[in-house]
């Protein structure tokens, strides 16, 4: 029986973490699906949507990012939802009106209500939605637009890349390691079809795709994967750039992955269930339960594996390599957390066990909070924790 469950646990994570990606890869080679992606003459009518919380000290930085992009004033409107901020967000806000940003002072409502709020006050056929914090690069936009050129492009994923603000800590460098991985997944996936999802710091939609967001979901997964989910592309450009700061500390990256695994699963199992079915939506749904919900939950069979490998120690050498690969690679990534915040914790053999531990454990205190039906409604930005 132990011998059995050894394989399966290995059998799940060389497929996860190797056969998977490999495939991906591949297939982005072998099977290209080109798309329109052009300046149109005019360019699309967008509206930028943004939800606030509470970002006093950095939204007038966005708003003033914003209005120096490289693209016509009169071809796009800005709408800030602030979802009862109690700082100075407002007043901030207020500063920017006469120079078209729009403010929606709501009441408390969770991100979703926001949202929703947000939109129906808009006018674009191009709907793009950003987080507070994300600095676009100049020609974002127009990037980010060109791919709506191919009727049926219904989605656009843009590229968030980290900025090295803060040089010391070890989770940073380990998060900067897995978006790079995650930046070559998604532009083999779009290659061949679509990318599973977008992040929240830029993309955009058709503005007859948007869906209304349900409360304790990830806004920004079920939003773009609206799209696919009406027969849509939904297609990663690499060239739409938004720069974000990685969490300065473990303790900050911790929760938001708590955040951000508890409301995903949620969302893909409430929300977004039939994108499971490969019978209707094919490789997508492949693609769907592989990277969202198996290497998500690839935490139990990581688990099994540790706990079960020990019984075979007496049975070959292999089993014992195993088991001491497994010691060595934990023992690496307590030593990251050991040496957060050092020269020699940034280092790669750290860093990357350190930032694995650290996402599965994650995990399993998320796992606990969807079988207690906890749900996340409201977010709290804990920015001020970063070390810039």
């Amino acid at each position: 029986m132990f011998l059995a469950l050894f394989w399966v646990c290995v059998g799940l994570i060389l497929y996860t973490y190797l056969i998977f990606p490999v495939l991906i890869i591949i297939r982005g080679l072998v099977r290209s699906r080109p798309y329109k992606s052009e300046e149109t003459t005019p360019l699309p009518w967008v509206s930028i949507i943004i939800a606030a919380y509470n970002e006093e000290k950095s939204i007038g930085e966005k708003l003033e990012n914003i209005l120096s992009l490289d693209y016509p004033s009169d071809r796009y409107e800005v709408l800030i939802a602030s979802d009862g901020s109690t700082d100075g967000t407002n007043q901030v806000i207020q500063g920017y009106e006469e120079r078209g940003i729009k403010l929606l002072a709501l009441p408390r409502l969770g991100k979703a209500g926001a949202l929703n709020a947000a939109v129906s006050a808009s006018s674009g056929d191009i709907l793009v939605f950003s987080d507070a914090n994300s600095m676009y690069k100049a020609d974002a936009l127009r990037a980010l637009v060109k791919p709506f050129a191919d009727p049926k492009v219904g989605g656009v994923a843009g590229n968030q890349c980290y900025v090295k603000k803060n040089r010391t800590s070890t989770v940073t460098a380990g998060e900067q390691s897995y978006w790079n991985f995650d930046r070559l997944m998604k532009q083999s996936e779009s290659k061949a079809g679509s990318t599973i999802s977008a992040t929240g710091a830029i993309y955009a939609i058709r503005r007859s795709l948007f869906q209304p967001v349900v409360e304790g979901v990830t806004d920004d997964f079920v939003t773009s994967t609206a799209v696919i989910e009406q027969g849509s592309r939904l297609v990663f450009e690499s060239d739409a750039i938004a720069y974000e700061t990685a969490a300065a500390t473990s303790k900050v990256e911790f929760g938001r992955k708590v955040r951000v695994i508890t409301r995903g699963l949620r969302a893909i199992f409430v929300v977004r269930k039939k994108l499971l079915n490969p019978f209707r939506y094919g490789f997508y749904a492949v693609q769907l339960f592989s990277h969202k919900v198996l290497r998500r939950l690839i935490v139990f069979p990581l688990l099994l594996m540790f706990f079960v490998t020990p019984f075979l120690w007496s049975t070959n050498l292999f089993y014992q390599l195993v088991m001491l690969a497994q010691l060595a690679f934990y023992c690496l990534g307590s030593l990251g957390l050991l040496l957060d915040g050092t020269r020699l914790g940034r280092s790669k053999i750290f860093t990357i066990p350190y930032y694995f531990c650290l996402v599965n454990a994650a995990v399993l205190i998320a796992t606990i909070k969807i079988f207690r039906g906890q749900q996340i409604k409201h977010w709290e930005p804990q920015r001020e924790a970063e070390i810039l």
